[in-house]
Parts: C-alpha cells; sequence; structure tokens
C-alpha cells in the first residue's frame, strides 16, 4: 500500500490540524479520518471528509431543528421504519468522501453507480506508479458454467502459476513499453535527451486494467447503502467486494442507528415476488408445491428454496 510522500504529510499535517467546529462530528469516525485502509495488495481507502450523521436522517425526516429533541430509541425506531418502507430522501443529507486507490478494472465496475462525484487521478497529466494487482492463487477461479458474470472452480498447479506469471510479465512489459513513450524517467530509467517521448495521454493507453488509479468518491448517505447493497454482497465480485466491506466498517462507526437498519433492512434481507409470496404463503399453510405449479420460472423457483434453505439452516 504505497502512498505517496505529499499524501503522507498531507495526512500528518491534517491529523495534527485539530479544528472548531460547531458542527456535529462523529468520535468512532473521527478516530480513523485520512487514515489509509489497506485494501487488496496495493490499494487502500480513507475517509476525507463528511457532513451529518444518523441525527441528520432523523432530522430531515422530522423536519425538526436541534439536536437531541428525542430519545435515542425513538431515533431507532424512526430509522428503522424510514429503511422498511424505503424512503429515501432523509438519507440524502448526509454526506461522505473518500480517497480510494483500486485497480482500473475495479474502477471501471465501481463508476457504474453514477449518483456520486468523482474526480479520478489524472494519467494525462501525471505518471501513473508502477504498481499492478496481482490476486492470491485463492481467487484465481475459472469461468462458472451457471453465472455468466461470475467464477467457477479454483485453479491450480501449472495452470495457476502460469496464469500469475503472464498478469505479473504483461504488467511489467506494458509499464516499461509505457516508460519508454513517455521518455521522463518514471521508473529509474535513463531519459533520452534525443527523443522528444509520446504525450501522457496517448501512453496510457497501454497500461493494463490491474494498474492502479485513484480517485476521490463523494456521496450520499442513501447512494453509499445503495453501492454496499450491491458490492457488499457475496455474489458480487471479490475485488469489489473487499473495499465494500471496509465501507460497511466505516458506515458502521459514522452512522450505527442507519447500519443497523441497513443490515436488517437491505444486506440481510431478500425481496420476494406477488408470485413467490404466494408460494410462501402455500408452503407455509403445509400445501406441497411444485416448480412446475408454483408459476415461478426454473431459475426463479431454484433462487427461492435457496433463499428458504438458508432461512432455515439459520434458526
Amino acid at each position: 500500500m504505497a502512498l505517496s510522500d505529499n499524501q503522507l504529510d498531507e495526512i500528518r499535517a491534517m491529523r495534527a490540524d485539530g479544528s472548531a467546529t460547531l458542527r456535529p462530528t462523529v468520535p468512532a469516525l473521527e478516530e480513523i479520518l485520512f487514515e489509509p485502509i489497506r485494501v487488496l495488495d496495493h490499494g487502500f481507502l480513507r475517509v476525507i471528509d463528511y457532513m451529518g450523521d444518523d441525527a441528520a436522517v432523523v432530522q430531515a425526516a422530522r423536519v425538526s431543528y436541534g439536536r437531541g429533541t428525542k430519545k435515542v430509541s425513538e431515533d431507532r425506531g424512526l430509522i428503522m421504519y424510514l429503511m422498511r418502507h424505503w424512503h429515501t430522501t432523509p438519507f440524502e443529507m448526509a454526506e461522505i468522501k473518500f480517497h480510494v486507490k483500486l485497480p482500473i478494472f475495479v474502477a471501471r465496475q465501481w463508476i457504474r453507480h453514477r449518483t456520486a462525484s468523482i474526480n479520478e487521478y489524472s494519467a494525462r497529466y501525471s505518471i501513473l506508479d508502477k504498481e499492478f494487482y496481482i490476486p492470491d492463487e485463492e481467487h484465481l477461479a475459472a469461468q462458472s458454467t451457471a453465472n455468466r458474470q461470475g467464477r467457477g472452480e479454483i485453479l491450480t498447479g501449472d495452470e495457476a502459476a502460469r496464469v500469475l506469471e503472464m498478469l505479473r510479465s504483461d504488467a511489467e512489459k506494458t509499464y516499461a513499453d509505457y516508460a519508454w513513450m513517455l521518455n521522463e524517467n518514471p521508473d529509474s530509467t535513463v531519459a533520452d535527451a534525443n527523443r522528444a517521448g509520446l504525450a501522457r495521454e496517448l501512453a496510457r493507453m497501454n497500461l493494463t486494467l490491474n494498474t492502479y488509479t485513484q480517485w476521490y468518491w463523494k456521496t450520499n448517505l442513501h447512494n453509499l447503502m445503495h453501492f454496499l447493497r450491491l458490492r457488499a454482497d457475496v455474489h458480487a465480485q471479490y475485488e469489489i467486494r473487499v473495499y465494500a466491506e471496509k465501507m460497511l466498517d466505516v458506515l458502521r462507526r459514522w452512522t450505527p442507528l442507519t447500519y443497523d437498519a441497513f443490515v436488517e433492512y437491505r444486506l440481510g434481507s431478500v425481496s420476494l415476488s406477488r408470485t413467490a409470496l404466494n408460494v410462501v404463503k402455500k408452503l407455509i399453510a403445509g400445501e406441497k408445491v411444485t416448480p412446475e405449479a408454483s408459476g415461478l420460472s426454473p431459475r426463479e423457483w431454484r433462487e427461492l428454496m435457496h433463499v428458504l434453505s438458508e432461512a432455515d439452516a439459520q434458526k
């Protein structure tokens, strides 16, 4: 997890420079403010700034003034109600900003969440670091035969070793070519005074997608939870899921009441179609329901049975 000297100096300066404020602050989040949280082999995320807390959600829902006008138990009940009934705007009243270092292919998946403000490190103006994501062998898997977006059996032996070597060697070679094209000594090589070097905006196109990039990502609480509902899910791609899991801990520190409601009604829940709900009602009544008579597609039936079996196992 490489931070530049400038970034380290900035972190030390910001943490040393305590600022008096009348705005609400969250001690548990202040503890980790600016500090990098390691993710993957060279990645990190850190909280740069935030606005609001659980009380901001409650205040917006009640359209009242001041803080501490209700008991915590009542605040919890209100937030649970808002989450249970899919209210959104009260959760938009709190915002958070992250600094994230992540592989480019993860960034391209992350960018699909468009309800955020993003400013990415520009390889048009600066030179990207020589850092690449190389997965651990336990995360090298074949394509799933049942899921076009997922992974199947873990690769082992010579095949796994060959894949890892290809990932490393391809990344090393493309970065060496990138450095040569730039002719700007980005990797302790001697620049050639007789060459102008290719423009940075063109040289970058040769880099592999496991090269690391960085960005500032600012979003509100509602859209953060939407991101986490999808990306912290067990079915999400591992490389983005590990970022989401770290952000879940940030959410817990920042808005603990909202976090509890989110885990209860979003992360730990499922949605059923009208037809699936009718199937569940019949099963509860003791009726026998077959896949053919359920009205569900084969895939929907399998998903419903999987959810019910998991719920039964947790009893």
